[in-house]
């Protein structure tokens, strides 16, 4: 493993271990070089939010590196919980995961020949929509959407990584700072967490539309935890020959899911112009490429001073 001292980081020009983003976008402030683009988006038609909880029980979870022998653990200044991730393996078993199923009633989600569900693109670029149809022509008559209901089942596996910050006296009876870590188990693939949560989403015409109304939902966790009765002497056993630390916890695993009714839709925006980053200058190009085409309409002159339509 590489690593750097203070005077390393200088030279280098690092002055922060964290950053900031640069978007490319600027505005001097006034209207001037305000104009109206228009932009082919998915608008949210509904949209519905739950928050649910599980509790996880773990008994006897072995925590390193081990303490000092002799020392004996005095006082916990913070636990932290986190999710585990392997940026080597997206499926990789222990990676703790969210997996919404959803049973729809008053619409059904649309299949193709090999009786698949047909999903589209989300604006994360995935897979992640589901088309809905459902009879639509009771609420169509008033210019009112249509009501459908859902039953939703969230599984919940993988693993979560907890430190626990820990004052101990060690066998000289000094109080030393010390930090344990674990990689836990909440919930094997074989034995997922069962959550189940109902929901009411409203559609719009099915027929009034070029696209049938999509289906997407996503959730994300995040995990809490403690000792399971709030007392060292109870929770933490510390091996006075090896110092090897076992603890009981009780972890809090906390969920938030959004369902919503997606249609795409085009819409005109005011614009202050497009991005423009400032590259990293090469020493030998001197001329570099577009990335993205220029917008040539009836509104917009080129060099020579001639008006072009997108038409011709």
């Amino acid at each position: 493993m590489l690593s750097h001292n203070k005077s390393d980081l200088e030279s280098l020009d690092i002055t922060d271990r964290c950053c900031t983003g640069t978007t490319g976008c600027e505005w001097d402030g006034t209207l001037r070089n305000v104009v109206t683009e228009p932009i082919f988006v998915q608008k949210v038609y509904d949209a519905t939010l739950v928050n649910l909880q599980a509790l996880s029980t773990l008994n006897n979870v072995r925590f390193t590196p081990n303490l000092p022998v002799g020392s004996r653990v005095v006082a916990i200044r913070a636990i932290r919980c986190r999710k585990f991730f392997n940026p080597a393996n997206i499926k990789d078993p222990r990676n703790l995961s969210v997996e919404p199923d959803t049973i729809l009633s008053g619409g059904e989600f649309v299949k193709n020949e090999k009786c698949e569900f047909v999903e589209v693109v989300g604006p994360d670029g995935l897979y992640t929509e589901k088309l809905i149809y459902a009879d639509t022509s009771e609420c169509d008559t008033i210019e009112r959407g249509t009501p459908v209901f859902g039953t939703q089942r969230v599984l919940i596996t993988g693993n979560v990584i907890i430190e626990i910050d820990l004052v101990i006296r060690d066998n000289r009876d000094r109080r030393v700072n010390v930090t344990i870590s674990a990689n836990v188990p909440v919930a094997p693939p074989k034995a997922p967490i069962l959550l189940t949560n109902f929901f009411e989403l409203c559609i719009p015409s099915v027929q009034g539309s070029a696209f049938f109304p999509r289906f997407a939902e996503f959730c994300n966790v995040l995990c809490e935890t403690r000792l399971g009765t709030n007392s060292i002497p109870r929770d933490i056993e510390v091996c006075p020959e090896t110092g090897e630390v076992r603890i009981d916890l009780i972890i809090a695993l906390c969920i938030t899911c959004e369902k919503k009714i997606i249609v795409p839709v085009q819409l005109c925006v005011l614009s202050t112009g497009f991005p423009e980053l400032s590259p990293v200058i090469s020493p030998i190009c001197t001329t570099f490429p577009t990335l993205f085409p220029r917008q040539i309409d009836e509104n917009s002159d080129d060099d020579d001073g001639c008006r072009r339509t997108l038409e011709e």
